[in-house]
């Protein structure tokens, strides 16, 4: 699957979920509180939506499910200690930079 068909895809989810409250989302802004307790998309739409974003800015077109569960697992860890950071903050200091 290409990375913009997974990103369009995440984003379906994402904005069908907070359709209802918005009609569209700034994912830059999302802080780990908003993050961890649903407050704008429930937490699951939101982490695929990053994966799909951070795996299509380095061209990658096969996502490991596996890695992906760890990797929000470790994003919701450190989010839990950070609650106001925002989430994609908290995803380069979960994950490096590189994610």
């Amino acid at each position: 699957m290409k990375p913009l068909t997974i990103m369009l895809a995440a984003l379906a989810v994402l904005f069908a979920s907070a359709a209802q409250a918005q009609t569209s989302v700034d994912v830059t802004k999302i802080t780990c509180s908003q993050f961890l307790f649903d407050k704008i998309a429930p937490t699951k739409s939101i982490a695929i939506w990053l994966g799909g974003y951070y795996n299509g800015l380095h061209n990658n077109t096969v996502i490991d499910l596996g890695e992906m569960d760890q990797d929000i697992d470790k994003i919701e860890d450190y989010c839990r200690l950070h609650l106001s950071m925002t989430v994609v903050e908290a995803v380069k200091q979960a994950l490096g930079t590189g994610k």
